[in-house]
């Protein structure tokens, strides 16, 4: 039973009022339409409540779009507000973002994500950044993610052809996922683009280095995760250079 079945009540009464007092003819409250417009704010300053599907938001699973979203714990993928931040059960592997979080020129995306237990699975958690096309088949975006063992990777997916750019690798400032771990593991994730670098690095330790090039990295700021992990994201911003 996911660590989150202590919310499904409160989420059910929740969707079930907002269905009742909803009709096509109704304008939205104007925290809704704030919220949908304007980038995620994890403090919830557009007054969305807890335990609902965050307005806004849009994904992409890696194995085609027949999967459910939502805030009842039937759904394939668990997806609510939570403050500070959302919490996301998955079953398939995607990306989740909204469209108004965008990192142009230079500047730092960064988030902070809990992940619970993760049993034996080793599964990735992290950002995706320079997104662009990101509901066709000419998808693109540059990932950053961790894992419960301790390693970080850099990936560029362009299509349907993924590209690491970083393999796997250890890094002692990842918090890993050990014997002693209790309840959640946390980890600060960021990733600065410069003029001609894009740094890596995790609590606030630089882990890698790429030289920029040809690589695109204007577009959507958002998180990837894969399949089967349990997170809790406490903040997700994009800070242009000052």
């Amino acid at each position: 039973m996911r660590p989150i079945i202590a919310f499904l009540s409160l989420a059910i009464v929740l969707v079930a009022g907002c269905t009742q007092d909803t009709t096509p003819d109704a304008p939205e409250p104007e925290s809704e339409v704030a919220s949908a417009l304007s980038p995620p704010d994890a403090t919830n300053a557009a007054g969305l409540e807890d335990g609902v599907l965050p307005m806004g938001w849009r994904w992409r699973f890696d194995r085609g779009s027949d999967f459910t979203v939502g805030s009842v714990d039937t759904m394939d993928t668990w997806f609510v507000t939570m403050t500070p931040g959302w919490h996301i059960t998955t079953e398939p592997a995607g990306i989740f973002y909204h469209p108004a979080s965008v990192g142009e020129g230079a500047f730092t995306a960064s988030t902070k994500i809990s992940l619970f237990d993760p049993g034996t699975r080793n599964e990735g958690y992290g950002l995706i950044l320079a997104g662009r096309n990101l509901e066709s088949e000419e998808q693109h975006y540059l990932y950053f993610l961790l894992r419960r063992s301790g390693e970080f990777l850099v990936k560029l997916r362009d299509g349907s052809q993924t590209e690491e750019l970083i393999g796997w690798t250890e890094h002692e400032a990842v918090e890993a996922w050990t014997d002693e771990s209790e309840g959640t593991i946390t980890n600060v994730l960021s990733v600065t683009v410069g003029g001609d670098t894009i740094s890596f690095s995790v609590n606030d330790e630089e882990v890698a280095t790429l030289e920029k090039g040809d690589l695109a990295t204007d577009g959507v700021v958002g998180l990837r995760l894969n399949h089967s992990v349990n997170v809790h994201v406490t903040d997700l911003s994009v800070t242009p250079a000052s």
